[in-house]
């Protein structure tokens, strides 16, 4: 079985690029906590709806969705799920809400995380909850002309349990000892974990949590803010080719991490500059058209009310539709489709 050898990743020696980027988060980092002491009750706003974000487009990824509607009851109003879809929503919603209140007294450690996965699936009757899994899983890819073929076929069922302590073992080493940039280290994590891929169902969702509560537990708090899983979601594509380029040689230890680490970094680093662009909308007191004319200077192409309306947080969503309107009477933006498909894009 592969070794977790964390060792020989911290003697690798790390390109410009990567080293660039794990510099550029700790920049942002250092802004974003001054940013909180200057504006700390409008930028709470951001924290729900980056809740909801996440909890949508995490599920999105792997094909479980909702109406926006039903989506905002169950993550915002907690309400009673009423399908299966749901209830992996509501799962995905609590255990979510376990990292952003509890994140520093959940340890890394292979029981830890199967209560996690047991409270992802608590809201269904399903016997592998909290299990690694018990039967050998494979990654997958089905092509445009239906066939399907396997990418990477994860550690046997039997090697699952030991293999998952000795992650958690040698990642708490590193970080204890000072060892390895946690960036890194986490990154490395999450592309180990999901070559495992411990669990029968769920193994995207976890990594996707994981990877919040490492960051957290590390101090870097943006997605507390701005959701990685939108980020994640929007680009999945390039998700999947890190992952995939990251695991060829992975069972004989000779796989190459770096591209996962560098599209993770990336990701996490988009999110800060994210955040920065909404404190920009919260910094001084602004009229609700004002607000609005600046948050669609950040929008290129098409965008809607609802992606103006997480762009400035503070705004009710008639102040958003009343600034909108003005701005199309102005001849600012202009309007495209009904009701539901209707759009808004800048005219100069």
């Amino acid at each position: 079985m592969r070794e977790f050898n964390y060792s020989l990743i911290k003697n690798k020696k790390w390109d410009s690029e990567l080293l660039g980027l794990v510099a550029a988060i700790y920049k942002e980092a250092g802004r974003q906590e001054m940013y909180l002491k200057q504006r700390p009750k409008e930028l709470e706003m951001l924290v729900e709806i980056a809740k909801i974000q996440s909890t949508e487009s995490s599920n999105a990824i792997e094909g479980v969705v909702t109406t926006n509607t039903r989506l905002r009851q169950l993550v915002a109003e907690k309400t009673t799920p009423r399908n299966r879809a749901e209830q992996e929503i509501a799962g995905y919603r609590d255990v979510l809400g376990i990292i952003h209140e509890s994140f520093d007294t959940i340890a890394i450690t292979q029981n830890y995380i199967l209560q996690l996965h047991k409270i992802l699936f608590s809201h269904m009757n399903n016997p592998v909850a909290g299990r690694t899994k018990t039967v050998q899983n494979y990654i997958s890819a089905t092509y445009p002309d239906g066939h399907t073929e396997t990418l990477f076929t994860p550690l046997a069922p039997y090697e699952t349990p030991e293999a998952l302590d000795r992650l958690c073992e040698e990642y708490n080493r590193v970080i204890g000892n000072l060892e390895l940039e946690p960036l890194i280290a986490i990154a490395v994590f999450i592309h180990d974990f999901l070559c495992i891929h411990p669990f029968n169902d769920g193994n995207g969702r976890m990594s996707r949590l994981l990877t919040t509560l490492l960051l957290y537990r590390s101090g870097f708090y943006v997605g507390k803010y701005i959701s990685l899983e939108a980020k994640i979601a929007k680009n999945k594509e390039l998700y999947y080719d890190a992952l995939s380029a990251s695991q060829d040689g992975w069972h004989q230890g000779e796989d190459d991490p770096v591209p996962f680490i560098k599209y993770l970094l990336g990701t996490i680093l988009a999110a800060y500059k994210d955040f920065a662009d909404r404190f920009a909308l919260v910094e001084t007191k602004k009229s609700a058209l004002e607000t609005v004319r600046l948050a669609s200077q950040h929008k290129i192409g098409r965008f809607t009310k609802q992606d103006l309306r997480e762009l400035c947080p503070s705004l009710s969503l008639s102040s958003v539709e009343g600034a909108l309107r003005k701005m199309v009477a102005s001849g600012e933006l202009k309007r495209e489709g009904r009701g539901k498909n209707t759009c808004y894009c800048r005219t100069k």
